[in-house]
């Protein structure tokens, strides 16, 4: 029967030296290219733990979003205006106000600013340590200590200002103004008079 052609096959050319050579260098080729990218796995993982731990350290909420128009030369300027209120929960808050053409441009902005200008807050367990009436322009905002399990009695705006605070027990009272960024500021300032009452003086 005669053979066909395609069906003969040399396979003795597998045995020459050159090409266990070759294959060789593939496999080791493909090790390397392997823990390379195990590696880059290893380290990208990691970036990403730490981001979101460093993130996760911080308490961010937008409270206003403004729109912004400027007339120029060339036309009108359109931008956003972002109130974002930034705290770690355990006595430091901080307020910042970014303003860009997008509103992720202005809350990164916001945030940056409030991270570098956070205050301290003077606490006394769960509540502050003392009654306070703070009026900044036309805001008028008033702080009281409370008791345990009484929760946070607040509006709106002094409401993220103390839980960004890390304050647990609270009742407060809004006296002037309704606009959130006035409110935000006044109970900043308030916060920032508290003073820890020594027993005994």
């Amino acid at each position: 029967m005669p053979e066909k052609e395609g069906w003969n096959f040399d396979l003795d050319f597998l045995q020459r030296p050159e090409i266990f050579i070759v294959v060789l260098g593939v496999k080791s080729l493909v090790r390397s290219l392997y823990s390379n990218m195990r590696e880059n796995h290893k380290v990208i993982n990691k970036d990403n733990r730490l981001m979101n731990t460093e993130v996760a350290e911080f308490f961010e909420k937008v409270v206003q979003v403004n729109r912004v128009s400027k007339k120029t030369k060339g036309g009108d300027k359109r931008s956003l205006s972002v109130l974002v209120v930034v705290g770690d929960k355990k006595g430091k808050v901080g307020v910042g106000l970014g303003k860009a053409a997008e509103v992720q441009s202005a809350v990164r902005k916001a945030t940056s600013y409030a991270k570098k200008h956070m205050i301290e807050v003077a606490l006394k367990g769960r509540t502050i340590p003392h009654t306070i009436l703070v009026k900044n322009g036309a805001a008028k905002v008033f702080l009281k200590p409370a008791p345990i399990g009484t929760g946070v009695i607040a509006g709106g705006a002094v409401r993220v200002v103390v839980e960004a605070a890390g304050i647990h027990d609270i009742v407060s009272k809004i006296l002037g103004t309704k606009n959130q960024a006035s409110n935000v500021y006044a109970t900043l300032e308030a916060l920032g008079r508290l003073k820890n009452i020594k027993e005994g003086k």
